[in-house]
This record gives C-alpha cells, sequence and structure tokens, in this order.
C-alpha cells in the first residue's frame, strides 16, 4: 500500500523484441515500456512511468536495459522482481532490482553502453535463431571486416551512419570499441560507445558485412566518414540481429551479478 514516501526503483530487463514494436510507448503497439508501465499498475495501484537508459527499436533485443520509476509504495526490490515476472509475459524478463542512490536517473546517468550485432556465417538458415541472427550463406571475410573496425574507433562524425533527419544537434560520437570475432558458426560485433545516433550500429554492422563479402575494401572507411553522406555508407542490418548488452553508471549504480547473460564461450544454438 502507499506510505507517502516517495522512492525510485531501478530494474535490470531482458526481452525478445521480436513480438515487440520497440521500447516506447506507441498508441496500439505492444512496446516494452507498455507492458511493464501495465503490471507495475497492478502491483502498486498507481500510474508509473518507467524511463530506460534509451530507447531500442521494433525487433531489438535487450540483455540488460535498465531503467528507473517512481513509487509510494514500501514493497522490497526482490518483490518488485518477483510481482513483475509474474504478470509480465514470457518474453520480458525482470533480471533485477534496486532501490536507487540519490539521485539517479537511468538515461542522464548511463556513462557508456555496449550493443552486439550476430550474423550467421553458415550455408543454411537456423529455423532455431531465425529471430536472433542476420543470416549470410556465403560467409563473411573476418580479417577483412576486423581492419575496416578499426578506422571507427575514437572521436568521429557519424553522419554518414545515421538518417540525414534525426534531431541530434550533434553527429560527432566517441566510440571507446568497436571488435569483430566469430563465435561457432555467427560473426559477432560488439561496440561500445558514450552514445549512439538512431540506426548508427546497425548501419555500421551493414556497412562492414559489405567489406566482409568483397564489395568495399576496409581503407575506404575514412572516407566514407568524412563523407558525412549517408548515401556514402551501406545498408542497415536487419533490427533483429541487435542486442543491447550493458549500460554502465560507473559508482552510481554497479551492475547486477549472475543475471546469465549471454557470452562468447557460452554460446549455443536458439539461445539470445
Amino acid at each position: 500500500m502507499p506510505n507517502g514516501k516517495n522512492r525510485r526503483l531501478v530494474l535490470w530487463i531482458e526481452y525478445d523484441g521480436t513480438e515487440f514494436h520497440g521500447w516506447q510507448i506507441q498508441p496500439g503497439q505492444r512496446t516494452v515500456q507498455s507492458e511493464i508501465e501495465s503490471a507495475l499498475a497492478q502491483m502498486c495501484g498507481e500510474d508509473i512511468r518507467i524511463i530506460a537508459s534509451g530507447r531500442t527499436d521494433a525487433g531489438v533485443h535487450g540483455l540488460r536495459q535498465v531503467a528507473h520509476f517512481d513509487t509510494s509504495t514500501d514493497l522490497e526490490p526482490k518483490k518488485f522482481r518477483l510481482g513483475l515476472n509474474s504478470l509480465l509475459e514470457k518474453d520480458v524478463s525482470i533480471i533485477d532490482s534496486r532501490e536507487a542512490k540519490e539521485p539517479f536517473h537511468a538515461q542522464f546517468d548511463a556513462v557508456r553502453k555496449t550493443y552486439r550485432y550476430r550474423i550467421l556465417t553458415r550455408e543454411g538458415p537456423s529455423a532455431l535463431r531465425r529471430s536472433q541472427v542476420w543470416h549470410h550463406s556465403k560467409g563473411l571475410d573476418l580479417a577483412r571486416m576486423q581492419e575496416a573496425a578499426g578506422h571507427f574507433v575514437g572521436e568521429r562524425d557519424f553522419a554518414s551512419f545515421c538518417p540525414e533527419k534525426i534531431g541530434a544537434s550533434s553527429t560527432i560520437r566517441k566510440m571507446d570499441r568497436l571488435e569483430v570475432f566469430e563465435v561457432g558458426d555467427e560473426v559477432w560485433v560488439e561496440v561500445t560507445a558514450e552514445g549512439f545516433l538512431r540506426f548508427m550500429v546497425r548501419t555500421i554492422v551493414g556497412t562492414l558485412a559489405e567489406v566482409g563479402r568483397g564489395e568495399r575494401s576496409p581503407d575506404s572507411m575514412p572516407e566514407v566518414l568524412k563523407a558525412r553522406d549517408r548515401k556514402r555508407a551501406g545498408m542497415r542490418a536487419p533490427a533483429h540481429g541487435l542486442y543491447l548488452v550493458e549500460v554502465e553508471y560507473g559508482s552510481k549504480l554497479p551492475p547486477p551479478e549472475g543475471d546469465g547473460r549471454l557470452e562468447p564461450e557460452g554460446e549455443s544454438d536458439g539461445k539470445a
């Protein structure tokens, strides 16, 4: 029951984005935000707005999305996790819940984010991973992709890798890490940065895939970046191969432990 004391709770959320129309609430559409807010309303008996570290698009998956909400209920953080998981559908799960240190904001206090993109490189498609990977039947040249990836690390203008009209004040972003490596029959592209532009990761992956197929040279990347022209970059990779892996907050919010997220050495067919 409400106790008159305003509290801020933090959630770590895992979801399969296949049946969601993205994170953010949209009229008439099933979204991750709307599902969680509906469940919280049942638990707390009050209207609650949940704020995430950032939105993900339709089809994109979340391994450890972070979000916060304010409530006047006196439920323990653990009970929020248990209660929400009993109310939510099977394609969204609360990994952990915790009372926030004041002040905390899931969006504005984020220090870095890591995304992962998975590309299946075997000849035949996967029935089990069809909504989790981008299938390339002819394989990709890993060394060429790795060479091209090196040109993106550092502070760069990524105007060529986002829509022309995005509403951002600047298209300059600092990329801390961009790695391309094999995991079984998949190629994974992992990228860490302070922030991203819309469709930036998927467009980088699409461009790297063209390099891997021999359609572009690895050393053409500086020219594409310099052009600041979306037409100079490659295709946008499909949404269903993309995962929000982690959001970092430094000392403000240590990550949860033992959440079972997928790592390279733990890869197995059919898991996301």
